[in-house]
């Protein structure tokens, strides 16, 4: 390799190094980036690139972003938490494990609501586990329930990760928001599985003698119907065309705010400067990693690094089984060392060119590389939800490693069904959205 073929890789090694000292991943970016335009690619001046990238972000679907996170700040004090939580032990209160069983319910329904793991891992330790642990629940198995099951949240439209996926693979929104729910589906059902399993081996309760009746049943629904709405009128929202994913953010907004204040009377007054202060804070810290990442997206395409990897890829196989399965081992390693959004805003504009040349759906791919990068957030040693619940709960990391194995199993298989069974995640476009 010539002085400057080494030069052009630099700022990829500048980067590794700066992940290793524990720089956070926007400074990391944008650091290495700042390096190769100002020290090695003399041609393009440091302003100008520094504006095209801005300009670049300056997109009607990025808006999406601060919208869905003020609705998840919001779930957290209008009340409609505790209406589900009651809703769904009314649907899984009757089984084995009943709270480990609404644990996962709740993170499902929460799904359409919240649109994040570590939202919902955090609400469910400070709302369910202490009721598990006073009924008994190991609390290694309060935590490993609690993580895992914090991941479907992210599945489920509308997903923060899943928006920043659509942004640099350049995807519908609404096709890829419409691939999630089958998936997050087959999550829930495998971890209550899950719990089932091991609710019978060391005889956790119910919490209800029999499953409700269908007057109960629908008692408890007229109950928390405000919140199931919304998810149900954001996917016909979009279907309808009556508003964009992102106009959809905004109204989710509003809506929150009004069932809050005025239906369940539970959001004052008070709590909007917290709301704000949430809202412009995870805002900030996701819209300068995305910032950061496109300038380095810059500097990846001005090198043709993409299309060097993508030639390497192709002349290693030409299978797509084989890559898939590659790129799963990859993604699950990157995802316990790095939260979600980075890898993808990473790893996109690299193996963009190798998923279209070996025919990957690019709405397939992304659930399952949002599914796999979430598992990341379980395990050591950096995972995110691991490390809220350890945290919340006074847990050992190892103790929380031993009582999560079965559930990880019971995740990685539904991700190689995800992976090698792409109608389970392109049905419901290909309905909705022909």
């Amino acid at each position: 390799m010539s002085s400057v073929g080494f030069l052009s890789y630099t700022p990829l090694i500048v980067m590794i190094v700066l992940f290793v000292f524990r720089v956070p991943i926007g400074f990391s970016l944008f650091i290495s980036s700042i390096y190769y335009f100002a020290f090695i690619n003399t041609a393009m001046p440091v302003h100008l690139a520094l504006q095209n990238v801005v300009n670049s972000v300056q997109a009607f679907t990025l808006l999406a972003v601060p919208f869905f996170i003020m609705v998840g700040v919001v779930m957290n004090y209008s009340g409609i938490s505790k209406r589900l939580m009651t809703f769904a032990d009314l649907l899984v209160g009757h089984m084995h494990g009943g709270l480990g069983q609404v644990n996962v319910v709740l993170s499902t329904l929460m799904g359409g609501v919240s649109g994040s793991a570590n939202a919902d891992a955090a609400m469910n330790c400070k709302i369910l586990v202490p009721e598990m642990q006073k009924r008994g629940y190991d609390k290694g198995f309060c935590a490993a329930v609690t993580a895992t099951s914090s991941i479907i949240p992210s599945i489920i439209p509308p997903g923060i990760v899943l928006i920043v996926y659509c942004m640099v693979a350049r995807v519908s929104v609404g096709r890829l928001f419409l691939a999630g729910y089958i998936p997050g589906l087959l999550l829930c059902v495998a971890q209550m599985i899950t719990v089932t399993i091991i609710s019978k081996r060391r005889g956790y309760e119910k919490t209800r003698e029999k499953m409700p009746g269908a007057k109960e049943l629908l008692k408890g629904a007229g109950h928390a119907a405000l919140a199931l709405f919304m998810p149900l009128g954001f996917l016909m929202g979009i279907r309808l065309g009556v508003f964009t994913p992102t106009e959809g953010g905004a109204i989710a907004v509003f809506y929150c705010f009004i069932v809050g204040a005025f239906v369940y009377r539970e959001l004052k007054l008070k709590d909007v400067i917290p709301i704000l202060r949430e809202t412009f804070s995870s805002t900030a810290e996701v819209l300068f990693i995305v910032i950061a990442a496109n300038l380095f997206g810059y500097y990846l395409t001005w090198e043709r690094i993409p299309d060097a990897l993508s030639t390497v890829i192709l002349q290693f196989t030409s299978n797509k089984y084989v890559f898939l399965l590659a790129v799963n081992v990859l993604l699950f390693i990157m995802g316990m060392f790095m939260e979600a959004a980075p890898v993808i805003i990473i790893l996109i504009p690299l193996l963009l060119l190798p998923c279209q040349a070996l025919g990957i759906n690019m709405v397939h791919f992304g659930i399952m590389m949002v599914v796999n990068l979430q598992l990341g957030g379980v395990t050591p040693p950096f995972g995110s939800m691991m490390f809220i619940v350890c945290q919340m709960l006074d847990l050992p990391m190892d103790k929380f490693v031993k009582a999560n194995i079965p559930f990880l199993l019971s995740a990685l298989i539904v991700l190689l069904l995800i992976t090698y069974v792409p109608i389970l995640t392109l049905l419901l476009p290909s309905i909705f959205m022909p």
